[in-house]
C-alpha cells in the first residue's frame, strides 16, 4: 500500500488530516466542555423552572413517536416484504414519499388545513351550522400532534430496513413454524419479529434522534423541549451558559440513544439457516382491502394532504408566492448546499483516502469521532460553533468569522461530512487494494492515485453523497437559523419566519420548493427499491 509513497508525503498527509479531524470535533468538544464550569445557579434556576418540562416533554416525543413509527413501520414493511396482494409493488415504493416533506413542513401545512378558520373546520361548520367555540376539534399545535408529525414523516427508516430484513428470512424456518401449528399470526410474532429486531432497533434510533433534534416542529406547535430551550434561553434570555448547559443534556439523550441501539444490537443476535426467501402470504378478500388501508394511510397523511395543501396554496397565491424575495432565497439555499456538499466530498475523499493509507495510529479513530456528527443535533452543533467560532474573533479582536456564511458551512460540514465520508469509505472498500500498489510501484503518489484511479471509480459513489449532503443543508432549520448572518434567507428560515408570523401563503412557496428537493434522494430509493424486485 505503501510502495512509491514518499515519507515527507505521508507525514503532510497524516498531520493535515488529524489536524482537520480536531477542527471539527471542536464544536462538540466545546459544549461538552462546558460540564466543567458547572454553574449551580444556572442549574438550580434550570432544575426549578423549565428543565423538568423540557425533560418529561422531550421522554413524550420521543416514546410517542418510537411507538408509531414502530408499528406504521413494522406493519408496512409485513404486508410489502411478505404478503402478496394486488397493488402491492405500488405501495412498495409509494411508502417512501413521506421521506421527501421535512416535519415542520408537514406541521405547516396541517397547521393551515386544520386550524380555527381553515379547510377542514370551515367544511365542519358549514354541514353542521355550528359556530366557533359550539364544538370540540383536537388541536394539532400540542405535544399529539407533534408526535403524528413525526412519525408521518419518519416511519420510512424503520419500513426500509425491515422490509429488507422479512424479506431475507429464511424460508424453511418461516414454513417450520407453520408446520407447528403457530399460524400466520405466531409465526410473525415468535419468529419474523424477533429475527427482524435488529433492523427494527437501528430503524426505531434514527427516527428518535431526528425527533429529539428537530427545532421546527416542536417550536411551531410551542411544544417546550430541549432544542426549543437551547434557542430561547440563548437568544430571548441571552444567557450563553444555561443555553450550552441545555444542549449538554440534549447531547447526552442523544447519545444515549447512540448507546442504546447499539446495546441492543450487541444482544439481539439470531441466526437463521440459509434457504432462499420466504414464499409470500397471498392475501384475499377484506385482507387485501385492509392492506391497501394500512399502507395508503401513512403515505395519504405524509405526503398527499400536506403536498396536496402546498400545491393549492402555492398556485392560488403564485403572484405573492414566487416573488423576488422567493427566487433570493432559492440563490442562497443553493449557493450554502453547494458549497457544503462540494466540500464535503473532498474533505471525505481525503480523510477516506488516508484512512486507506495509514490503518493505524490516530487518524482513523479521530475519523470515526467526526463520523459521529450525523448524531448530533444542529442545536447543539450550532451553539458549539458560536462558542468556538466566538472565541476565534475575541482574540482577533473584531468578528472574522462569527456571524459569517463560512461560519454556517462550518456547521453544515460538521453535521453532515459523516454521510459523505461514509459513502466515500464504503466504495473505497470496494476497490481492491491491489490498483494502489500498482499505481504506486509505476511512480503516481497518492493524489496522482487518487485522480486517475479512484475518481473514476467512485464516481458514482461521489454523485450519491453529494446529493445526500446537498438535501439535507437544504432542509437544515436549528443550525442556520441560529447562526446564519443577519438578514441572509434560506428556504427553511423563510418557510419558519412566514410560519412565525402566521404568513401561511408566503410560506407555501418555499415549503413546497423543499418537498420538490427532498424528492431527489426519496426518487432513487424508489429506483432501487423497483429495480430489486423479488
Amino acid at each position: 500500500m505503501m510502495v512509491g509513497l514518499r515519507t515527507w508525503v505521508a507525514d503532510v498527509w497524516l498531520g493535515v488530516g488529524l489536524l482537520l479531524a480536531g477542527v471539527f470535533l471542536v464544536p462538540v468538544l466545546v459544549v461538552l466542555a462546558s460540564v466543567f464550569d458547572p454553574q449551580p445557579e444556572v442549574w438550580q434556576h434550570l432544575l426549578s423552572t423549565v428543565l423538568p418540562e423540557y425533560a418529561l416533554n422531550t421522554l413524550i416525543l420521543a416514546v410517542g413517536v418510537g411507538v408509531g413509527v414502530a408499528v406504521v413501520g413494522v406493519a408496512t414493511a409485513w404486508l410489502v416484504g411478505v404478503c402478496d396482494w394486488p397493488g402491492r409493488g405500488f405501495w412498495e415504493w409509494a411508502l417512501v414519499l413521506p421521506f421527501a416533506a421535512p416535519a415542520y413542513v408537514l406541521a405547516l401545512a396541517y397547521a393551515e388545513w386544520l386550524e380555527v378558520f381553515g379547510p377542514v373546520q370551515g367544511w365542519l361548520r358549514r354541514v353542521t351550522g355550528w359556530a366557533v367555540g359550539q364544538y370540540w376539534f383536537p388541536n394539532i399545535r400540542s405535544l399529539p400532534g407533534a408526535i403524528l408529525m413525526f412519525i408521518c414523516v419518519l416511519y420510512p427508516y424503520v419500513y426500509l430496513l425491515v422490509r429488507v430484513s422479512f424479506r431475507q428470512q429464511s424460508r424453511p424456518l418461516l414454513e417450520a413454524s407453520r408446520l407447528l401449528g403457530w399460524g400466520r399470526w405466531g409465526t410473525f410474532w415468535r419468529v419474523a419479529l424477533p429475527l427482524a429486531r435488529p433492523a427494527v432497533m437501528a430503524g426505531l434510533a434514527l427516527a428518535v434522534m431526528e425527533t429529539v433534534a428537530d427545532f421546527g416542529v416542536v417550536d411551531y406547535f410551542g411544544v417546550p423541549v430541549f432544542t426549543t430551550g437551547i434557542y430561547r434561553t440563548w437568544f430571548n434570555l441571552g444567557s450563553r451558559v444555561a443555553a450550552t448547559q441545555l444542549a449538554v443534556c440534549l447531547l447526552v439523550v442523544v447519545l444515549g440513544l447512540v448507546v442504546l441501539e447499539l446495546y441492543s444490537r450487541r444482544e439481539a443476535r439470531y441466526t437463521q439457516t440459509q434457504g432462499g426467501r420466504a414464499i409470500r402470504v397471498r392475501l384475499r378478500g377484506w385482507a387485501v382491502l385492509g392492506a391497501w388501508l394500512v399502507c395508503g394511510l401513512p403515505v395519504l397523511l405524509g405526503f398527499v394532504i400536506p403536498g396536496g395543501v402546498l400545491l393549492e396554496l402555492a398556485v392560488r397565491y403564485r403572484t405573492e408566492t414566487f416573488d423576488a424575495s422567493f427566487w433570493e432565497a432559492v440563490g442562497h439555499t443553493c449557493i450554502l448546499a453547494t458549497v457544503s456538499a462540494g466540500l464535503a466530498l473532498l474533505l471525505a475523499l481525503f480523510w477516506g483516502y488516508g484512512n486507506r493509507l495509514f490503518p493505524w495510529g490516530l487518524l482513523p479513530g479521530l475519523t470515526r469521532l467526526v463520523g459521529m456528527g450525523y448524531a448530533v443535533p444542529g442545536a447543539v452543533i450550532a451553539v458549539g460553533v458560536l462558542w468556538a467560532l466566538g472565541w476565534v474573533d475575541q482574540t482577533l479582536g473584531r468578528m472574522v468569522v462569527g456571524g459569517t456564511i463560512g461560519a454556517v458551512i462550518f456547521a453544515y460540514l460538521v453535521r453532515y461530512l459523516p454521510l459523505a465520508l461514509g459513502a466515500v469509505e464504503a466504495g473505497l472498500a470496494r476497490i481492491a487494494p491491489e490498483l494502489d500498489e500498482a499505481a504506486g510501484s509505476l511512480g503516481h503518489p497518492p493524489w496522482s492515485t487518487v485522480v486517475r484511479v479512484h475518481l473514476p471509480l467512485l464516481a458514482g459513489t461521489l454523485a450519491s453523497a453529494g446529493i445526500l449532503v446537498f438535501v439535507d443543508v437544504v432542509k437544515e432549520l436549528p443550525a442556520t437559523l441560529i447562526i446564519r448572518p443577519f438578514n441572509f434567507d434560506t428556504l427553511a428560515i423563510r418557510v419558519y419566519r412566514y410560519a412565525q408570523d402566521s404568513r401561511i401563503i408566503e410560506a407555501a412557496g418555499p415549503a413546497l420548493a423543499l418537498v420538490v428537493v427532498g424528492m431527489i434522494p426519496v426518487l432513487l430509493l424508489c429506483r432501487q427499491i423497483a429495480q430489486e424486485g423479488d
